[in-house]
């Protein structure tokens, strides 16, 4: 047995068979074509109607959403629009193969030009014309491969639409070459608790119906494994589902030290599902949505309906709301529509609100109206916070508008390394680890060029986090982790051996989170975060904490 190594999302472990990810296939050569018009002609007929009739049948086996996807992109394939422009091709002595390329292409980009809704479908369409060449060609169409089986689908990366129409009674693991922690193939199968190791490199070998057990936990796939090892992987599967399956009980280390569990939520649809997987609270409550597709701020009375709700869901346990978290990389006209060349150095979070106070003072208003018809504990924190000026005026706003506690979120270096003149000035912190990684190490969490920087497990971001952790330790403040970090099993562990007292995430992350604390002291979650704060690179902090937690 041979092993490859990448990163781990979560702590999941599944076996099977391998199943490739199948590539567009390469774009065709404008040259005559050697059949008839009839011939190419019929070709592309048959091609075309048994791309539709796939795309139909995989949309009505998956349903919901996906199924109207699906079913719209086979409509796309018979465009009659679509077929008079292969046709016009076709006469004029091209291949099918390029008739649909050219033809697809063209209505590509005219669809570009309409924007909005159809603007949208573009890259649909670009799928549509790969599958109806590949068909022509007599090649696997491109996409998620359908082996008939279920199987561990191996990709250079995902795309999101890709992750999303996933059928996970079929896709027993995700192995992806490319990517990090961070990225969007990443994000997804953890909101989705599918097994993944990501980064990958040495995937590109591995072989379509290749055995393999996939080791989330380790960040292992092994390759060639005995009947006893699949047996044994089998085994520590079932365990694990039978643990996901346990009665839920709070957030806790093993020596017992409690650790709440909170979830992160983007409106109040969430909030079932977030209870029913056990989260103990909110820890995230983002109210963009509020905003981001309105013209004009909403009042108070709409924003408090929304907020009131939100609260009903979790009478006495703590909810933490983040004000509006806009501006120049979020535009809204009411806001900041002024483009800036650096967004995310720009007027955005609070520089954006403070710079607007009416709407500021509207959102807590309505805050303070919601928790006086509930019985949550409502926090409500500042996003974007750069100086400890910032976090006294907004804490001090908060407090004047009737919010008991107010605090801030630690995403800039300059915050966190502030963090003891901070701590006494506002009533908690809240790290945001997605945009401190952005800002610590300068790549921006959205260009895909500079991904493998986005890394929480990179040291000069841990030690910023063990900073702001020691200031809480010191000022008796609370400090919570409400990225996409705390969502990773084992860097969990090593937060909270740096001083952090609660961890927010998507709800489905929750179990494995859960799980893993368990295995844990706070000694020794201290000594596995000493771990990965001596080490000089993200891939070694995570090297190093995993050997020390398997030492423990």
């Amino acid at each position: 047995m041979s092993e490859l190594s990448g990163i781990g999302i979560g702590r999941g472990i599944a076996t099977g068979p391998v199943a490739r990810m199948s590539p567009p296939p390469p774009a065709p050569e404008d040259r005559a074509s050697e059949l008839s018009l009839e011939d190419e002609t019929q070709r592309v007929k048959e091609a075309v109607a048994a791309v539709a009739a796939e795309l139909d049948e995989r949309g009505r086996a998956v349903g919901g959403t996906a199924k109207d996807v699906l079913e719209a992109q086979a409509m796309m394939a018979q465009d009659p629009t679509l077929e008079e422009s292969v046709q016009t091709r076709l006469k004029a002595g091209k291949t099918g193969e390029f008739a649909v390329h050219e033809a697809f292409a063209e209505f590509r980009e005219t669809l570009e030009q309409l924007g909005g809704y159809l603007g949208e479908r573009a890259s649909d369409l670009s799928d549509v014309a790969q599958r109806v060449i590949a068909s022509l060609r007599g090649l696997p169409a491109p996409g998620i491969p359908d082996p008939g089986h279920p199987f561990i689908l191996v990709a250079e990366d995902l795309a999101p639409a890709d992750t999303a129409l996933l059928d996970l009674d079929q896709v027993q693991a995700l192995i992806t070459i490319q990517g990090g922690p961070t990225s969007h193939t990443a994000i997804l199968a953890r909101e989705n608790s599918i097994t993944a190791i990501v980064g990958v490199a040495e995937a590109a070998e591995l072989t379509e119906g290749e055995q393999v057990i996939v080791d989330a936990v380790a960040g292992t796939v092994f390759t060639e494994p005995t009947e006893e090892q699949i047996s044994d992987a089998e085994s520590r599967r079932a365990a694990r589902e039978a643990e996901a399956a346990a009665p839920l009980t709070p957030g806790a280390l093993a020596d017992g030290t409690s650790v709440p569990l909170l979830a992160n939520l983007g409106s109040p649809k969430g909030t079932a599902e977030a209870v029913e997987l056990g989260a103990e609270g909110v820890g995230l409550f983002r109210t963009e949505f509020l905003f981001l597709s309105a013209d004009e701020a909403p009042s108070v009375e709409e924003q408090r309906e929304s907020y009131q709700q939100l609260l009903e869901a979790f009478p006495g346990k703590k909810v933490v709301v983040r004000a509006l978290d806009a501006g120049a990389d979020k535009p809204l006209s009411f806001l900041n529509d002024q483009p800036e060349e650096n967004p995310a150095l720009g007027l955005r979070g609070l520089r954006a609100l403070m710079a607007n106070e009416a709407i500021l003072k509207d959102q807590l208003t309505a805050l303070a109206q919601a928790q006086e018809n509930t019985e949550a504990d409502l926090w409500v924190m500042a996003p974007m916070v750069s100086t400890v000026e910032e976090a006294e005026e907004f804490t001090a706003l908060a407090k004047k508008h009737g919010l008991a506690t107010a605090g801030v979120m630690v995403e800039v270096p300059s915050i966190a390394l502030m963090a003891d003149e901070l701590m006494p000035r506002t009533d908690f912190a809240s790290i945001g680890t997605n945009d401190l990684t952005q800002y610590t190490m300068a790549a921006d969490r959205l260009l895909g060029s500079v991904a493998t920087l986005q890394d929480p497990w990179h040291p000069a971001v841990l030690r910023l986090i063990r900073q702001v952790g020691a200031a809480g330790i010191d000022s008796g403040k609370p400090v919570g982790v409400c990225g996409e970090a705390a969502a990773d099993p084992l860097l969990a562990v090593v937060l909270v051996g740096l001083g952090v007292n609660t961890l927010s995430m998507a709800p489905a992350a929750l179990a494995d989170v859960r799980a893993e604390l368990k295995l844990h002291t706070l000694e020794q979650a201290k000594s596995i975060a000493e771990a990965a704060l001596t080490a000089a690179t993200a891939a070694q902090a995570r090297e190093s904490a995993l050997k020390a937690a398997q030492q423990s």
